[in-house]
């Protein structure tokens, strides 16, 4: 029987318990002493990452939980996942709600609420392939970065004790517009520090999470479609358990401004293509290597119900957007390697002010307001914004690829 956990454990990981446990362990007592009793809000919490958080959170005792997501089935699925999972106490004031974090619904739960004690947000375009033209780029900036400072201005009212949103090792001297998005939404939730605690995350791949490369493989064995994967592309991976814990972590012990990260070795990089290898493999199944994504659809097409050998179709990276490597900070910021046994934290960087944010928001929402406007005119002011932001437009996207 294929059990994913176990898979990524054994093959993607290559560790048998969370890389977090030990500091988990460590900080118990503060952590019981920060969330037990207390209501916590979780924005985008139907995802692979928020309900990770949710249920690192969970084993601390909060007394309240709202969730909030636009996947309603997600949100589903994430109660019975909750109420499914043994050792787990769902706190008796659970709620699930299907809708937006900038609806006006939204602003008048929080202000009937008068706050919450800890607010994550993890509700952002997270993929490479939401940059493939101008509605998609505008649809992108205006979840991670507009809407999250309409968010900030609301928690200013009933400021939390504790707030997190999630980044991503992209933002750090990004080359797609999702990661400088993410490097616009660090400058902006951290120019909200002096009126509440402000802390972020960068790390890497998590390992099946929903809407990624491997786990479109689960879908695509499901209906008996060929796989695909770049024989090029070298990726650090965390799994869903730890990207839970490292933004507990990091909201619950970080101090304001920080932004924290996986200690992860290079040697600990993976392609897609070596995990692959081994998804295949552990589903039974011998690799037929097919030349190009006709040759492996015609092959799938063709293959009994019984086979014995799966087809898969190799290639190397084309699309705008791709990073060779992968970085978690930058030179010219403060971190912290000694604080933590598996995490690192950049306590000090260079950060645009509020003003400086508002002038470049204002900025962006005058090119989207014109009826011409193009992807180019966003790159050149994010450009402004971000100096050392280097986006390379190839003409390719990830829709165009399997």
């Amino acid at each position: 029987m294929f059990i994913l956990d176990k898979f990524i454990a054994d093959h993607v990981i290559m560790r048998p318990q969370s890389m977090f446990a030990d500091d988990i362990e460590a900080n118990k007592e503060t952590l019981s002493h920060e969330i037990e009793g207390k209501s916590v809000c979780v924005i985008g919490g139907a995802g692979s990452i928020g309900s990770s958080f949710i249920k690192a959170i969970c084993k601390f005792k909060p007394a309240e939980l709202l969730v909030v997501d636009l996947n309603e089935n997600g949100l589903a699925e994430l109660t019975r996942d909750l109420r499914s999972t043994y050792g787990l106490q769902v706190p008796q004031e659970y709620r699930t709600y299907t809708l937006n974090f900038a609806d006006p619904i939204f602003e008048r739960i929080f202000r009937e609420e008068k706050g919450f004690d800890i607010v994550a947000n993890f509700s952002a375009h997270k993929h490479v392939r939401s940059e493939k033209d101008r509605y998609s780029v505008q649809a992108l900036i205006e979840n991670n970065d507009i809407k999250a400072k309409r968010l900030m201005d609301l928690l200013t009212v009933y400021p939390p004790k504790h707030f997190f949103c999630v980044s991503t090792d992209k933002a750090a001297n990004p080359v797609n517009i999702m990661g400088a998005s993410k490097r616009i939404m660090e400058d902006l939730v951290m120019a909200y520090s002096p009126h509440f605690k402000v802390t972020t995350a960068r790390f890497a791949n998590v390992a099946f999470s929903n809407g990624s490369l491997p786990d479109g493989w689960l879908h695509r064995l499901q209906k008996k479609q060929p796989l695909a994967a770049p024989n090029d592309v070298r990726r650090y991976f965390v799994s869903p358990e730890e990207s839970g814990q490292i933004c507990m972590l990091a909201c619950i012990l970080g101090k304001p401004g920080e932004v924290f990260f996986p200690k992860l070795g290079e040697e600990q990089m993976l392609t897609f293509s070596s995990i692959c290898d081994k998804f295949v493999e552990e589903e039974g199944y011998e690799i037929i290597k097919c030349a190009d994504d006709e040759e492996a659809r015609r092959v799938a097409d063709h293959m009994p119900y019984d086979s014995s050998t799966y087809p898969v179709v190799y290639f190397q990276s084309d699309t705008t957007g791709e990073k060779a490597y992968e970085e978690f900070y930058v030179p010219g910021e403060k971190v912290d390697m000694d604080r933590f046994q598996s995490l690192g934290v950049v306590e000090q960087t260079a950060r645009h002010d509020l003003n400086e944010v508002n002038r470049f928001f204002e900025k962006l929402e005058a090119i989207f307001a014109k009826d011409d406007f193009t992807k180019a005119q966003v790159v050149e002011a994010i450009k402004e914004f971000i100096p050392n932001f280097e986006h390379e437009e190839k003409g390719k996207n990830l829709d165009q690829k399997m």
